[in-house]
């Protein structure tokens, strides 16, 4: 049996049971398919009296050392972190320092055979060490953030990136909008392979439940939905400007919001500075669970993020067979296609977005068989279960050329 430590400080916990959700399921897809996993989630070190500042340190603090996950063995080790991201150049080597001790003890009981790590700062540098340390290979899955953010902080971090890609066995990317940007920016043009992530396939709507569905509600009554961090590049301050223009013409359109962070005042804000507060609802984050029946009760899945590597959320929203409205030049244009499964507007453009959400509703016919076509492009093309089938491929790739 295949045995594979995966490192994701990104894996969910007691203190975030949403984040990261996407590698947890691809975690059990693997393991379904017969790998053998165990993962170790670095958290921060959170000694007193950090624990006692806020309560997003306080809950670090309460994170568990160990616990089982749907029957997978997940690790919280702790390892110096800083705010604001200061000093982020060595946090793969801190990260490294942090873990090191623990998977010494893990490899006496559990030889893994490759590791791969998610992320390539810092989970994919503090792989780099551990590969050395223990001459096995690894892989890094990039997911967006190191390629569309880490990768403009200057060259010290393009040169850390470089480390990452040059020594690992294979760089694996979400989309081809990240496969272009690695390919231009570091090269390893060879090393760059394309999987995309996928859902559960128990979650995806059920043919008896289509027409139900897909019935784009009466004018006087849709549900616009977005499901994301607040913050500016997700848009959804462009959700709000596009509704308050679409009122007039669809006077009982309701947007929800699922979602937190850092615009949430703002966002709230601007809700009421428009004068539609009475149609905006501000969901909060919700359960996975729960924010998988908001999809399914919404008429229309709209989020014009300008930084998507890829995208899980609206591959969801499409699994219920929802028409997406998403940016062109993003990693949604790998299953979006335009008027098929759904609208690409153009970033940051009320103009466009407007125009999108418009043309869905006054289409009701058109807009239901969008959603019919895409959920049927992911239950053919993206679920976990395919996913995990070409992750253990690669597997078997990477290991068959150290043999």
């Amino acid at each position: 049996m295949m045995k594979v430590l995966v490192l994701s400080h990104m894996y969910p916990n007691t203190a975030n049971e949403v984040g990261g959700i996407f590698i947890q399921q691809q975690v059990k897809a693997l393991e379904e398919l017969g790998v053998d996993v165990k993962v170790v989630s670095p958290k921060p070190w959170t000694p007193f009296p950090i624990n006692c500042l806020t309560e997003k340190w306080r809950e670090y603090d309460k994170i568990p050392i160990q616990v089982t996950r749907e029957g997978i063995q997940i690790y919280y080790p702790r390892y110096l972190t800083f705010p604001r991201k200061f000093s982020f150049h060595t946090s793969g080597t801190r990260m490294y320092w942090g873990i090191r001790g623990l998977v010494d003890r893990i490899k006496k009981d559990f030889d893994f055979d490759l590791i791969h790590a998610h992320v390539a700062l810092p989970d994919g540098y503090a792989a780099y060490r551990l590969a050395q340390r223990f001459g096995k290979p690894f892989i890094v899955s990039i997911h967006g953030q190191d390629l569309q953010v880490t990768v403009n902080m200057g060259d010290t971090y393009i040169e850390k990136l470089d480390q990452v890609f040059q020594a690992s066995a294979v760089v694996h990317v979400v989309s081809n909008k990240l496969k272009n940007i690695a390919t231009e920016i570091l090269g390893y043009k060879s090393k760059i392979k394309v999987i995309p992530n996928g859902v559960k396939e128990s979650l995806i709507l059920q043919e008896k439940e289509l027409n139900a569905s897909t019935k784009l509600s009466d004018k006087s009554n849709t549900t616009l939905l977005s499901v994301s961090n607040l913050i500016p590049s997700k848009g959804i301050d462009l959700n709000i400007m596009a509704v308050s223009r679409l009122l007039g013409e669809f006077p009982s359109l309701n947007y929800k919001i699922v979602g937190e962070g850092a615009q949430f005042k703002e966002l709230k804000g601007l809700a009421q500075k428009e004068g539609i507060s009475d149609s905006v609802e501000f969901l909060g984050e919700l359960s996975h669970d729960n924010v998988i029946g908001e999809m399914r009760k919404a008429d229309i899945f709209a989020l014009p993020s300008w930084k998507e590597g890829f995208g899980v959320v609206y591959l969801e929203a499409m699994s219920q067979a929802k028409p997406v409205v998403g940016c062109r030049g993003e990693g949604v244009e790998d299953f979006v296609e335009q008027k098929k499964t759904g609208l690409l507007v153009e970033p940051k453009d009320v103009d466009s977005l407007t125009w999108a959400i418009r043309y869905l509703m006054n289409n009701p016919d058109e807009a239901s068989e969008m959603g019919k076509r895409a959920r049927k492009v992911v239950r053919e093309n993206y679920t976990w279960q395919k996913n995990a089938e070409k992750t253990i491929s690669l597997y078997e790739g990477v290991l068959d050329e150290q043999s």
